[in-house]
């Protein structure tokens, strides 16, 4: 899956420093599937194939906003 191929909800909010796809970002694929951008974080080890992310929570609100929910 390609970058382009994914709808971008969020990344009005976080100001000038994050206008070129570099802060946290929740993205949704055709399937319907969310894409997150996020810090690495290291709370635990995930399995195989998996990653964890952290987001802000301002980042969630603006996707679900962008979704009407």
């Amino acid at each position: 899956m390609a970058r382009q191929e994914l709808i971008r909800l969020t990344g009005n909010v976080g100001g000038p420093n994050c206008d070129d796809d570099d802060c946290p970002n929740v993205y949704r694929a055709e399937s319907g599937s969310f894409i997150i951008q996020g810090y690495v974080c290291d709370a635990f080890s995930p399995p195989s194939g998996e990653g964890l992310v952290e987001i802000p929570e301002h980042v969630l609100r603006e996707a679900f906003g962008a979704l009407g929910w």
